[in-house]
């Protein structure tokens, strides 16, 4: 996959996702407090580099051991 491909599909991904995690473990964790939007924001804004960074990295070989066990179990 193209370097720029790779970037964007990790940002776009990472985004969505940790946007839902944040949002749900924020509110487990606090409740429906007054500062509620301003909670889950910091969390959002640390985790989301670090997950976009993470699936960067990761989806390369991650890909690889999806083909080779869809190899294994004939898929």
């Amino acid at each position: 996959m193209q370097l720029l491909a790779r970037f964007i599909l990790a940002a776009l991904m990472t985004a969505v996702m940790v946007f839902m995690v944040t949002l749900i473990v924020t509110f487990l964790n606090l409740g429906l407090r007054s500062d509620f939007l301003r909670q889950w924001a910091t969390a959002y804004v640390i985790a989301w580099p670090i997950a976009a960074a993470t699936a960067f990295v990761v989806m390369p070989p991650a890909r690889r051991a999806t083909d080779a066990i869809m190899r294994r179990i004939g898929g």
